[in-house]
């Protein structure tokens, strides 16, 4: 979009002779090494796939545990909305200026350096933490099979599927994301059309479920068995951190941007179809879920046996179905290495976008011919080895430390996205540029930020609390929660004090310089041929 389309005659003319801002001041990096390879088809999978992860297949047996029923249901619903307002709002920005490091240098642009310095970090850390918890969670699937066999094998094996991918390159990791996530909404699509099947009667044992589990043993827990409406509040509070961790993932379509090709339409044909995600495969994989299996069941457990299962495994086994609980881990397990292999590239992209500003030393700048980040990407290997703390702790504690640790810096993630958007609409509005010229331009804005933003500060806040309830001290907890919400602002003043930059003014925010290589880099496709290039094309 030129400066022409954009704003107001008056200001072309100021706008036109402002120099192109140097990268040590702001960010604003003009070339960009790394070469968009990713197609339409990889990004709209790229973007359903961070949807789909673990959290989902894995992680939701400890929050039915913790919730019950209508407590996981109610979580999930209120996470999702937070998710869908903090995606619209990244969507209008990076559709944009889809530049490499994404929410990061957005942040350079709009907020300050000292901003920006503190989300590249704390995203960095959220998904070299992510990653060892995803491959513990592939350990703790294959443990259904086989609980004889050390795990440091499955990790290791997990570890190296990983790292091949990756280091092959960005379209390797597209055309492996197309294939894993396809994989992955065939298999959720499934389960749920088989759960309702289930609820129903229909499987061997005919047992119609219904609601039972929601009368018996309740739609609620009783959290910590305190009684009353009280009680059931808190179970329902408990589910907002980890249902946090199955969402955190959306925005790696915003990290993804500086490699895909033609960010100007694929990027918002991606983000306008996340809620149909979120209320599907989210909201409707937990009712599923919540109707199926009761909160009581041992087996929901991560910690008590490293052979705990998918709530959705579980459901088939109590359906006494033989056979088709094997085939739906092993789809499991590829939905781990999936999204180890997204936490990979999205950490060593955050790095690499970190060095590229001056916030992280040069060498992890370097790229190979393919335009491969590989210093990134094999710093950010070695902290994939964080997984093997789960031969002795247990992989399924393991897991929920990481999970717990991803979900806090992924919310502080969403709140620094929507302050960012907020200051991209006030420098918007203050240089009287028009938001319908956007390539794409979100609803109900600047509300939606703000909710996001309120909501991610609350759940933040109050994500540790139990820890807090009488006899439940919890180092661990109270560390994986805490720690990285301390180091956030910490971080920030640290840098401010350092750099020494004001937060910059809505007059003064550059939303141009780079257009000229995005403009390069966008064209319009060509029409469908026939019904299915249009069913394609609708589709993808």
């Amino acid at each position: 979009m030129s400066k022409e389309k954009l704003g107001s005659e008056k200001q072309d003319v100021d706008l036109q002779s402002t120099e192109v801002i140097d990268d040590s001041e702001q960010g604003v990096i003009e070339q960009n090494d790394l070469k968009r390879q990713l197609k339409n088809r990889h990004i709209a999978m790229i973007s359903i796939g961070g949807v789909i992860g673990t959290g989902l297949f894995l992680g939701t047996a400890g929050s039915l545990q913790s919730g019950g029923p209508v407590g996981l249901l109610l979580g999930y619903a209120v996470v999702g909305s937070m998710c869908y307002s903090v995606m619209v709002s990244l969507g209008e920005m990076i559709a944009y200026l889809p530049l490499p490091g994404g929410h990061i240098r957005l942040a350079a642009r709009f907020v300050d350096p000292a901003f920006s310095f503190t989300m590249g970090w704390n995203y960095w850390y959220n998904w070299v933490m992510i990653l060892p918890a995803e491959l513990s969670a592939a350990s703790v699937l294959i443990n259904y099979w086989d609980k004889s066999t050390n795990n440091a094998v499955w990790v290791t094996v997990g570890l190296i599927v990983v790292v091949f991918i990756n280091f092959l390159g960005a379209g390797v990791y597209g055309e492996a994301e197309f294939i894993f996530s396809s994989i992955k909404v065939i298999t959720i699509t499934g389960l749920i059309i088989m759960g309702i099947v289930l609820d129903l009667g229909g499987g061997p044992n005919h047992d119609r479920l219904g609601f039972r589990y929601w009368k018996h043993p309740g739609p609620f827990v009783q959290f910590h068995d305190i009684a009353g409406s009280k009680g059931r509040f808190l179970s329902w509070w408990a589910v907002m951190t980890q249902a946090g961790f199955s969402f955190i993932g959306t925005e790696i379509v915003a990290i993804a941007a500086g490699e895909a090709k033609n960010p100007r339409r694929n990027l918002p044909k991606a983000i306008k179809r996340v809620y149909v995600r979120i209320l599907l495969f989210y909201v409707g994989g937990v009712t599923v879920i919540g109707l199926l299996v009761p909160y009581t069941d041992p087996s929901l457990s991560l910690t008590v046996s490293n052979a705990a299962k998918s709530p959705f495994v579980i459901a088939i086994n109590h359906a006494g179905i033989k056979g088709l609980p094997s085939v739906i881990n092993a789809a499991l397990l590829t939905a781990a290495w999936s999204a180890a292999s997204s936490d990979l590239y999205t950490s060593s992209r955050a790095l690499y976008g970190l060095a590229k500003v001056g916030n992280a030393p040069k060498i992890f700048t370097r790229t190979s011919r393919n335009g491969l980040p590989y210093m990134a990407v094999g710093l950010c290997t070695l902290f994939s080895l964080l997984a093997f703390m789960g031969i002795k702790s247990g992989s399924g504690r393991v897991f929920n430390w990481f999970a717990n640790m991803t979900s806090i810096a992924g919310l502080l993630t969403w709140f620094g996205i929507t302050v960012t958007y907020v200051r991209f609409y006030a420098g918007l509005k203050k240089q009287g540029l028009d938001r319908n010229k956007l390539p794409y331009k979100s609803p109900l804005q600047p509300y939606l930020a703000w909710y996001a933003m309120a909501m991610c500060s609350i759940v933040l806040f109050f994500s540790g609390w139990v820890v807090f309830l009488k006899d439940s001290w919890d180092t661990a907890t109270f560390i994986t929660n805490y720690l990285p919400l301390m180091l956030f602002p910490i971080l920030y003043v640290g840098a401010r004090l350092w750099r020494r930059e004001p937060v910059i003014r809505p007059e003064d925010m550059d939303f141009f310089s780079g257009l000229e290589e995005i403009e390069a880099a966008s064209y319009d496709e060509p029409p469908p041929r026939n019904w299915m290039e249009r069913f394609w094309g609708w589709l993808m």
